[in-house]
């Protein structure tokens, strides 16, 4: 199958990569400087060229909360521009397949827990993440209106909760949760501190989905798209305080000292988790318990880090 996948640098296109299944395809995964996601006409030109069977659209402007909240108006901007430009050439080209990920910030701030997908714009969205949600709810709508222009096509989108794991990016300044957790454990440890901070009382309730796991079910469906909704949660469906997540991560690092609580940081919605009825329909669930991918993804980061 020839597969054209977009964010191929990102954490979840590199463990799609990785995917040992990824051999049996033929993958294009174009960096910044061979392909501008945000120029529609280049992207119609490139897919056009190069016919996909099947587009994976994983590629999109991302990092945690206090990123989104500097950068609203750049995550909506540009995400709405690379959505609008891929999916847009994908139509063009007429591509029988095509799988857009987005992302559980999509759903209302209060909706009812666990969050189904039925409840998608039912109410107001989180303001801390709203841009990127608004870029990835209308590319989730092109993506229903477009498909369903093309006869006989298939094009899905999943819906994963927060993710983790091997090939995570480490910036102090937009990373999401878990890999900001290591890098302040990290810090601490090498600094002989014995304490670390963390953004609000630690309450929150969050959901964590391997990176590799996504990759698991993307490469198990790809081929049989007809069997899948048109919008799927995929994810654990079960959710840990921000706490438990820093202890786990203590565990896994080796850290042994304290953690305090900064309550005047932001800390978006008290509670994520979403409902995977639908997964579970198809018998999938995620293969990775929560400490060996914890143990990959802190493997990860000292290898990346050169310690």
């Amino acid at each position: 199958m020839r597969i054209l996948l977009t964010g191929g640098s990102g954490m979840v296109g590199r463990n799609i990569l990785a995917d040992p299944r990824a051999e049996a395809h033929e993958i294009f995964a174009p960096a910044r400087a061979e392909l501008d996601l945000t120029d529609a006409a280049a992207c119609r030109r490139f897919v056009a060229e190069l016919a996909p069977d099947l587009v994976i659209h994983c590629a999109g402007v991302v990092g945690g909360i206090q990123a989104n909240i500097d950068g609203g108006g750049r995550f909506l901007s540009e995400n709405l521009a690379i959505g609008l430009s891929v999916v847009g050439a994908a139509h063009a080209a007429r591509v029988p397949r095509l799988i857009n990920l987005a992302s559980s910030c999509v759903f209302p701030a209060g909706a009812q827990i666990p969050l189904r997908e039925d409840r998608l714009l039912t109410g107001s969205l989180e303001p801390t993440n709203e841009g990127y949600a608004l870029a990835k709810l209308a590319t989730w709508k092109l993506v229903q209106a477009f498909g369903r222009e093309i006869r006989g096509s298939t094009w899905r989108t999943l819906i994963p909760p927060n993710l983790y794991g091997r090939f995570d990016h480490f910036d102090s300044r937009r990373s999401h949760m878990m890999a900001a957790a290591i890098l302040k454990i990290d810090e601490a440890l090498r600094a002989g501190r014995n304490r670390v901070q963390i953004w609000g009382d630690g309450a929150a309730r969050r959901e964590f989905l391997c990176a590799a796991d996504l990759a698991d079910f993307i490469w198990r469906y790809c081929g049989r798209l007809d069997q899948l909704p048109e919008t799927l949660n995929v994810g654990v469906g079960e959710d840990r305080t921000v706490d438990d997540y820093y202890r786990a991560l203590a565990t896994a690092m080796g850290y042994r000292g304290a953690f305090i609580h900064d309550r005047a940081r932001p800390v978006g919605v008290m509670r994520k988790v979403l409902d995977v009825s639908g997964q579970q329909r198809l018998g999938w669930s995620p293969p990775t318990p929560l400490a060996d991918g914890l143990a990959v993804a802190v493997a990860w980061f000292r290898e990346a880090r050169g310690l």
